[in-house]
């Protein structure tokens, strides 16, 4: 019994350890974007380009060097991608930006500009709001009523569709999964951003997020773990709303399988 406390004792100390070695990577970053927000436009992009294209792979590596906790893409499902898409994923914790920014990537794609479509709650949550808001990610106003979340997700789709390298990813589900099981997918915003972008759509998982959900669970989870992700199927762009509708219906089908493979393997 005195081993196993020992055991637990120290991969709580490695986990601990290694999420303080996280947070002061990003610690300067996050300073500097803090710092040049309200004064300069143009630092406050250069801080937040360079957490972007920089520090997601840090983290990870981060996380595997003291941990062993990977990050698994898989890369043959980017095969055959189309130029220009938009993502629909299940959700399971901030880590997720991390992930679908380090996925999309030049080191396992072609260097995409992922853009979410995330809850303007974000804005209080340090770096993370603001680097949403000086790229120009959607943010939907947690106050104002449906008709200013669809105005913010048609200025957002204009956006995308004016620009060749940016990939738009929102989650169906709204939140995050805080357990892991996957929740209910809402056609709203899906069906708005689509019908102003008219994209295919490309059906993602990813999953281990959920595990890293609270302090708690992280320090239990780091050792051994593993983040995934993988695009499942793309969907030509729908004609109709019928077509929305049944990409919306597939969509939590495909992941659910995904995320059941997946997990029988640990």
């Amino acid at each position: 019994m005195d081993f196993y406390r020992i055991f637990l004792y120290n991969i709580a100390m490695l986990s601990l350890f290694t999420f303080i070695i996280a947070s002061c990577a990003l610690l300067f970053p996050t300073l500097m974007i803090t710092i040049t927000y309200p004064f300069s436009k143009k630092w406050a992009l250069f801080w937040s380009n360079y957490i972007t294209h920089r520090t997601d792979r840090l983290f990870f590596a981060i996380l595997k060097t003291y941990c062993g906790y990977d990050f698994v893409a898989d890369t043959k499902s980017l095969e055959g991608l189309p130029d220009k898409f938009l993502v629909v994923s299940n959700h399971q914790s901030l880590i997720d930006i991390v992930v679908y920014l380090l996925f999309f990537s030049k080191r396992y794609y072609n260097g995409r500009e992922v853009r979410f479509v995330a809850k303007d709650a974000l804005s209080k949550v340090p770096m993370v709001g603001k680097m949403l808001r000086t790229q120009g990610h959607c943010m939907i106003p947690r106050h104002g009523g449906a008709s200013e979340a669809m105005k913010s997700l048609e200025a957002f789709g204009t956006r995308v569709n004016a620009s060749k390298d940016i990939v738009p990813l929102i989650f169906p589900e709204g939140t995050r999964s805080k357990d892991g099981k996957l929740g209910t997918f809402y056609s709203a915003g899906f069906r708005r951003l689509e019908e102003t972008v008219k994209l295919p759509v490309a059906v993602c998982a990813l999953d281990g997020g959920w595990k890293l959900s609270h302090m708690g669970m992280m320090l239990q989870n780091l050792k051994k773990g593993a983040y995934r992700v993988k695009v499942l199927k793309v969907f030509d762009v729908p004609q109709t709303k019928e077509d929305e509708k049944r990409i919306l219906a597939e969509a939590p089908a495909l992941i659910q399988a995904q995320l059941d493979e997946w997990r029988k393997s640990e």
